[in-house]
C-alpha cells in the first residue's frame, strides 16, 4: 500500500521497486490490483483454478458410483465396460481415472503388499543366546553363540562361530 501511495506522489516505479526489492513486473502487477480494487486488491488471492478442464460430466461420475454401490466387488476395468456400453457418444475415462474417482468417494479397498518370503531353513531357525569375545592372536572379535532352535528344546549345547 505505501508502494503504491509512492507511486500515486510521482515516484518513478522502477526505483520503488528496486527499494522494497520486487521486480517491476509485480509493481505493476500490485499497483493494477490497487487501482482496480482498492486496499481489497492487495490481499492474497486463492491460487485455486476456476475450473478443471479434464474432470468427468457429472452424470459420468454418478453413473460410476451407482454401479458400484450396485456391485460392490466389481472394479475399475468391469464398470469401464459397463461405461462403455451405456455412453458411448463421450470419449470413455480410463480405468485409472474411473479408480481415482472410486477412491477419492472411500469405495476402495487397500490391501496390503503382498511380500513374497524365502522358504525356512536350517540357518533361518537360529536363536541367539549370548554374545560372547573370540581371542585370536592377539585381536579381540565379537561374535554370536547361536543355538538352532530344535537344539534348545533338546537341551544341546550352543555352536559359537566368530
Amino acid at each position: 500500500m505505501k508502494d503504491c501511495g509512492l507511486w500515486l506522489a510521482g515516484e518513478p516505479m522502477a526505483e520503488l521497486c528496486r527499494e522494497f526489492g520486487i521486480s517491476r513486473k509485480t509493481g505493476c502487477k500490485i499497483f493494477d490490483r490497487y487501482q482496480e480494487c482498492g486496499v481489497q486488491g492487495l490481499t492474497d488471492r486463492s491460487r485455486r483454478p476456476y475450473r478443471y478442464a479434464n474432470r468427468l460430466p457429472f452424470q459420468v461420475e454418478n453413473f460410476i458410483l451407482n454401479v458400484k454401490h450396485e456391485h460392490p466387488s466389481w472394479g475399475a476395468r468391469k464398470i469401464r465396460e459397463r461405461l462403455l456400453r451405456r455412453f458411448s457418444g463421450i470419449p470413455s475415462p480410463a480405468k485409472s481415472t474411473i479408480h481415482a474417482v472410486l477412491d477419492r468417494h472411500g469405495l476402495v479397498a487397500r490391501r496390503g503388499r503382498l511380500r513374497r518370503r524365502a522358504p525356512a531353513s536350517c540357518c533361518s531357525r537360529v536363536t541367539l543366546v549370548r554374545e560372547s569375545l573370540f581371542v585370536v592372536g592377539f585381536t579381540v572379535y565379537p561374535a554370536f553363540c547361536a543355538k538352532p532352535k530344535a537344539s534348545v528344546a533338546r537341551g544341546w549345547d550352543a555352536a559359537c562361530t566368530p
